[in-house]
């Protein structure tokens, strides 16, 4: 036994030891699953063996009798690949029962594994819960509230069919600007260690073959939080300014730091039964993630003891420095990829890499070891069971979106709101005060509420969540029947009110497009509190970002501060915090840097710190 494998042992007994991964049993080996997979193993020709490892979009989807040409073993819906009769539960789950029968009428009759990103709730489908982002998560720092929103997550994507969330993300970001920052739970390894187990026990429930519970996917492996900053160019139009880029860029660290910060996500998940990983677009000292044979077979496989399989990011096998997708596709394969998220090339793929076989330059053990890897999982989540119907339980949409799972949502939002400043006891609120005016853009906006990866890949601002209760919603149901309520998005209208509620922040982004150098508060939202506080009355901020932002003009114009991260759609939980029927309880799980650092990379020699990590008042 290696050094390393014999270190990784001892860490995750000591987590055993302390607590972290106690509350169930730690998962059979899925080697207890082997003769099955290998008995079916058998049976397969070598293209059924090259379907299981090929994952379409089925937006590209050319037609559904694909699934039997190519043997397809997996889709995915990526984030805006809706169905095209909609985008409420019933579509869903009919398009998932279409495509499951068809796969239930091949030669092996293998259900497909289908993929989502379910990474705040089910939240490509209306009507589901949103919770909120990672990031308010890690300030809630509850992994059993954690492990309780995973569980509904679960039980809400099953009720419209699919049984694999691409869930949790383990990232733990460096740079608050990097546009992926409020995935990640903290900045602190040790936070991410704790909710990322938690995530993943809430997701698989007690066991995989639990008919509610998901597949889980802890991502994106490895160091997908510590890229290194820089301007590019864009490739296809060289005309214009260069861009501030984080993301998919190169972490540039020594291994024992890659252990120490970013594989500490892994160091719980994986012996806590995590059964899919994905790698990162982002490459590690200069060579990409999705075909790194020391990070993805001798760490990962050999080292962690990974009984899973891993399924490449959206269409990175593209990225690889290769010249041909060909010569790409061997070079990941051979690197330990075992699925390949291929979105639109899935014949390419199918075609290619059964070339590459017959040619010696992809090992036929290396297409078995890939295959029987999915195979196993399948087996241990029932589904070659055939006393199990695979298509949607429909009577789980009974509770999809229910007040039962808004309630829990309620609670994450509570827990997760930070208190940052509060002269004067402003906090919390007389429910019986005259006249609260509630201003700014966000107050009335559940899609800024919810951000990224909302309904669609980069969120959308606006009234796009049905089922959710904004701000300002909230206030109005949580005052007395005597309190009047106003209302502007500008912050006019404010004279003569009690107070005023400020909600203001970033509007959705998600990856490519949320790196951002300046973080400063947008000038309308400053104006807002200006406008608001020029009457003479005591100004709340409730502040929406996917990150801390640069706050620093406001903050003596404010009386009140309170970061509300992304809290997605239950803003009860806001009310609640502000009136005083919950007391704060959130503690940043970043760093929160002062306006006038040189640099707002946290570690660089002009940065200044405006509240710690762990900062958070309470009543």
């Amino acid at each position: 036994m290696s050094k390393n494998r014999r270190q990784f042992l001892t860490e995750s007994l000591a987590l055993l030891a302390a607590g972290r991964l106690s509350g169930q049993a730690r998962p059979a080996s899925l080697r207890a699953f082997d003769r099955p997979a290998r008995a079916l193993l058998a049976q397969m020709t070598l293209d059924e063996k090259i379907g299981q490892m090929t994952q379409p979009d089925q937006m590209f989807l050319k037609s559904i009798d694909d699934i039997d040409t190519y043997h397809l073993g997996s889709l995915l819906s990526g984030g805006d690949s809706d169905p095209k009769a909609g985008n409420g539960l019933i579509a869903w789950t009919d398009l998932y029962d279409l495509y499951q029968s068809r796969a239930l009428k091949t030669r092996l009759k293998i259900p497909l594994l289908y993929g989502i990103d379910a990474v705040h709730g089910h939240n490509n489908v209306l009507g589901a819960v949103i919770f909120p982002h990672n990031i308010g998560l890690g300030c809630a720092r509850d992994a059993g509230l954690v492990e309780r929103a995973a569980q509904i997550t679960a039980t809400e994507v099953r009720a419209s069919g699919p049984q694999w969330a691409f869930a949790p993300c383990v990232a733990v970001p460096q740079d608050i600007r990097w546009g992926r920052t409020y995935e990640g739970f903290s900045e602190d390894p040790r936070v991410v260690r704790e909710l990322g187990l938690a995530a993943v026990r809430g997701l698989q429930k007690d066991s995989l073959g639990n008919p509610q519970a998901v597949l889980a996917c802890s991502k994106h492996f490895a160091g997908d939080g510590g890229t290194t900053a820089k301007m590019v160019v864009p490739p296809d139009h060289p005309d214009r300014p260069a861009q501030f880029k984080l993301d998919q860029g190169d972490t540039q660290i020594d291994e024992a730091t890659l252990r120490r910060i970013h594989l500490q996500g892994y160091m719980s998940t994986v012996p806590a039964g995590v059964r899919s990983i994905m790698p990162s677009y982002s490459s590690w000292n200069g060579v990409k993630c999705s075909g790194n044979h020391h990070l993805l077979t001798e760490i990962l496989k050999k080292e962690m003891g990974f009984e899973g399989f891993l399924i490449s990011d959206y269409a990175a096998v593209n990225q690889l420095p290769e010249k041909t997708y060909k010569e790409q596709i061997a070079h990941s394969i051979n690197a330990g990829m075992d699925m390949v998220m291929v979105p639109e090339k899935y014949v390419e793929f199918f075609t290619f890499l059964g070339e590459l076989v017959h040619a010696k330059s992809v090992p036929l053990a290396r297409i078995d070891d890939a295959v029987l890897r999915i195979l196993r999982v399948k087996l241990a989540m029932g589904l070659m069971d055939a006393s199990r119907s695979q298509l949607a339980d429909r009577g789980l949409h009974r509770s999809f979106g229910s007040a039962e799972h808004r309630a829990v949502a309620r609670e994450c939002v509570r827990k997760s709101l930070v208190l940052l400043k509060n002269d004067g006891r402003t906090l919390p609120l007389s429910k019986g005060a005259a006249r609260i005016h509630v201003a700014g853009k966000s107050a009335d906006n559940i899609g800024n509420q919810c951000g990224g990866w909302t309904v669609k890949w980069q969120g959308q601002t606006g009234p796009v969540v049905p089922g959710g209760t904004t701000v300002l919603a909230a206030v109005k149901k949580a005052v007395s029947s005597a309190t009047q309520v106003t209302t502007s998005a500008d912050g006019s209208g404010a004279a003569g009110a009690t107070l005023g509620i400020a909600v203001v922040g970033e509007t959705p982004y998600a990856e490519f497009m949320g790196d951002r150098q300046d973080l400063r508060l947008a000038p309308e939202d400053v104006a807002v509190i200006e406008t608001m506080k020029s009457t003479g009355i005591p100004v709340v901020v409730i502040l929406f970002s996917g990150r801390p932002l640069v706050i620093d003009a406001i903050l003596p114009r404010a009386d009140a501060v309170v970061a509300a991260f992304l809290p997605g759609t239950e803003g009860d939980g806001i009310a609640d915090v502000l009136f005083g029927d919950a007391a704060p309880a959130g503690k940043l799980s970043f760093t929160w840097p002062r306006g006038d650092s040189s640099s707002l990379h946290r570690g660089d020699a002009g940065y200044k710190t405006l509240f710690p990590l762990g900062f958070g008042l309470g009543y």
